[in-house]
């Protein structure tokens, strides 16, 4: 594979981005999820300091940064130290993505660092597949990005491709491990093929514009089934093919994946997740080609013309694969098509046994070549001082590297149990010693399709008439429309829609969310409703709250082909949570059962100064909904980025003149040394330009 320095900085950028995103879309939600009297309060189940343990003990014991406060001498309580995590989360990404010299290795560390803090405390609401996700693209962050801060500047860094090897491993789990889970959960709607039919109205937070995707002809949406499992079954392994064209055009197909799924649902940062890790498919030369800076297009060769037939030939057969294996037919006369599945679980299950150990052999193979190059690269260098020291770093880096992977088969292989028990031992242990920090975890991302339940909630003064309790974002009321929210990610919201696929009592924390709203929590009324007009109880809570379960469709297109006059239909299910009020036995019964009832009194805010600090943004911010404070911050970095361009090009469009202090006689003797060693490196690049350019790459003084 090519030079991948654009690639890298491609991602690291897209990582802060990203950061900056999951950061300050916590942040907005924490009073309502973890306050001291939000959802699930954080104070419950905060790490206690334990003065008579090691600092190192603790950490592994407890790896969240959160205990740490009170050594630090920091008085504050728990939900401001959740608070303060991620606003100092929030500014250093929002840094890094528009300071490069912060793009780097301690940055990204302490990023990663901050957000498994909040995860290990957030319960329910941090336990999403994206979240784990996050996770460990940033630990793999870390080993991609340089040590600029500390001033390290290697002369070369062979062992980049090996890191950022990781990155595309990543990518293929991610992708065919959700493929291979849609099919392997035996859900009906992707072996009817008509889960794409049904994700549009299914997915956790829908567009407006899914109501019109849904109108679509059947045999198109299952059409689009099909294409989706082969983009995420058939396509990954692609990703290491050694042919450079064959991962173009893999990423292109991942790419154009992702970007659909941005501009189909409301998944937060997922889709702008995934595209960062398709990025570890391309190379210098590529990104070259996009800004103009590709080399000239020459005649072509006996070997690019077979590359483009073996191209030519995969993607064929990969068409006629998933032909016959999903039958499909076309209707000349009625211009359809139809399709379905022509083999069966049994069959599929087989065929999994038989690809999981190939699989991770590939990405065995496919490390090693990436190991010995970069060995190569550091022998290769000037000097036997920075020969040693290239091979000093690239030893670590590898060893970092094979354990990383090593680690990561253990979630992989759990797809297929026969295989997964065949994982050594040793690499068993140690994936269980890091389990806790979530440097690795398995995905299969949408693997049912069920169709859509959702939870709505009424409130009562008398037990006789009941208003429903509208969510900003979840859909309720039939005539409003779905909302446009990515890349904040409404966790309670989501939450709801996980909790109607069960009972009631899978999901603890909705006893508390009952609570909390017949107490009047204005925090967790905001987690509903930023805008008081709109919550039906904003004078006084609710005397009775219930919750019943329905089920949800669109509506159908008018005859006319207009718009919809309702987006939804429903129908009664059942009943989801019983008519309570405070006080009531089984509220209380519930409460204890989950360990959610109070045993000791809250204690009052502190009043230091960074506490004050944080009170006065928290009040600035608590009024807005969660989507525009996202929204703002992305118009802030693109602002700051336009300015930057328009700037860098007056200023770089100025010529530099000499200054007028500098004396003729150093004019003098620089002239003609200059012109000397102009016409010698003009005369050299005609001799041996190609060798002269590898040659200085491979200098330390040409490196930064």
């Amino acid at each position: 594979m090519g030079e991948t320095r654009l690639p890298r900085h491609m991602f690291l950028w897209s990582m802060a981005i990203i950061y900056m995103f999951a950061f300050a879309s916590l942040y907005v939600q924490i009073p309502g999820l973890y306050g001291n009297e939000g959802v699930l309060p954080v104070r419950l189940v905060e790490p206690r300091v334990d003065g008579s343990r090691p600092v190192l003990e603790q950490i592994h014991a407890h790896p969240s940064l959160l205990w740490l406060g009170p050594r630090l001498g920091l008085d504050l309580d728990a939900q401001q130290a959740m608070e303060l995590l991620c606003l100092a989360g929030a500014l250093l990404a929002l840094g890094a993505a528009l300071l490069e010299p912060l793009r780097d290795s301690l940055v990204f560390f302490c990023l990663w660092a901050l957000y498994l803090s909040l995860c290990q405390v957030g319960q329910d609401f941090l336990r999403f597949q994206w979240d784990s996700l996050l996770l460990e693209a940033g630990f793999l962050t870390v080993l991609v990005a340089p040590l600029n801060l500390l001033r390290w500047r290697s002369a070369f860094r062979q062992h980049d491709a090996v890191t950022f090897w990781l990155v595309r491993w990543l990518l293929f789990r991610l992708t065919f491990g959700s493929g291979v889970a849609k099919l392997s959960s035996h859900c009906p709607s992707w072996w009817g093929l008509t889960a794409v039919k049904h994700m549009f109205e299914a997915q956790g937070i829908p567009l407006p514009w899914s109501w019109f995707i849904q109108q679509l002809p059947d045999w198109y949406l299952k059409l689009g089934t099909v294409g989706l499992l082969v983009t995420e079954i058939a396509v990954p392994p692609l990703y290491f093919a050694p042919i450079r064209h064959l991962r173009l055009a893999a990423f292109y197909i991942q790419a154009v994946y992702q970007v659909k799924l941005m501009f189909v649902g409301n998944y937060g940062f997922l889709p702008f997740l995934s595209l960062a890790l398709t990025f570890s498919l391309l190379d210098d030369d590529h990104i070259s080609y996009w800004l103009g800076h590709g080399k000239k297009k020459r005649t072509k060769t006996w070997h690019q013309t077979i590359m483009s037939l073996v191209l030519l030939a995969l993607f064929a057969s990969i068409i006629y694969g998933t032909k016959v294996l999903f039958t499909l037919e076309m209707n000349w006369e009625a211009k359809t098509m139809t399709s379905k599945t022509a083999f069966t679980q049994q069959q599929f299950g087989n065929w999994l046994k038989l690809v999981t150990g190939p699989t991770i052999w590939v990405g065995v193979l496919s490390l090693t070549w990436e190991v010995v190059a970069a060995m190569l690269g550091c022998v290769c260098v000037r000097g036997c001082l920075w020969k040693l020291w290239g091979l000093v770093q690239w030893a670590v880096i590898v060893s970092a590297a094979v354990a990383v992977f090593a680690i990561s088969v253990v979630p992989y292989s759990s797809m297929e149990q026969v295989y997964s028990s065949k994982i050594l031992p040793e690499v068993r242990q140690a994936y269980s010693l890091v389990e806790r920090y979530r440097l690795v975890s398995a995905y299969s991302l949408d693997s049912r399709v069920d169709g859509r339940s959702e939870v709505v909630l009424e409130g009562s003064m008398d037990k006789n008439t009941w208003t429903e309790i509208e969510f900003m974002y979840k859909p309720g009321n039939v005539g409003v429309a779905p909302p446009v929210v990515a890349p904040h990610q409404p966790r309670l919201d989501w939450q709801m829609s996980q909790a109607a696929q069960g009972l009631a009592d899978q999901s603890p924390w909705f006893t508390s969310l009952v609570h909390c709203l017949l107490q009047g929590n204005k925090d967790v009324v905001r987690l509903i409703q930023t805008d008081s007009a709109q919550y039906p109880f904003s004078q006084a809570p609710p005397v009775y709250l219930r919750a019943s379960l329905y089920r949800y469709w669109f509506t159908q297109t008018a005859q006319d082909w207009s718009g919809p006059k309702e987006w939804w239909r429903r129908d009664y299910s059942e009943e989801f949570y019983p008519a309570v009020q405070l006080g009531d036995a089984t509220l209380e019964g519930k409460l204890n059962q989950h360990g959610l009832k109070e045993t000791f009194p809250i204690q009052p805010s502190p009043d230091s100064p960074l506490a004050q600090a944080l009170k006065q943004v928290r009040g600035h911010v608590q009024t807005l909904p969660g989507h525009l404070v996202l929204w703002s911050l992305l118009a802030t970095v693109a602002t700051i980025w336009l300015f930057k361009t328009l700037l860098s090009g007056v200023l770089g469009g100025r010529k530099a003149k000499p200054t007028p202090a500098e004396p003729k006689a150093k004019k003098a003797k620089a002239q003609p040394a200059a012109k000397n060693a102009s016409a010698s490196s003009l005369k050299a690049g005609r001799e041996n330009s190609e060798e002269s350019r590898r040659e200085a790459d491979k200098s330390p003084k040409k490196r930064k």
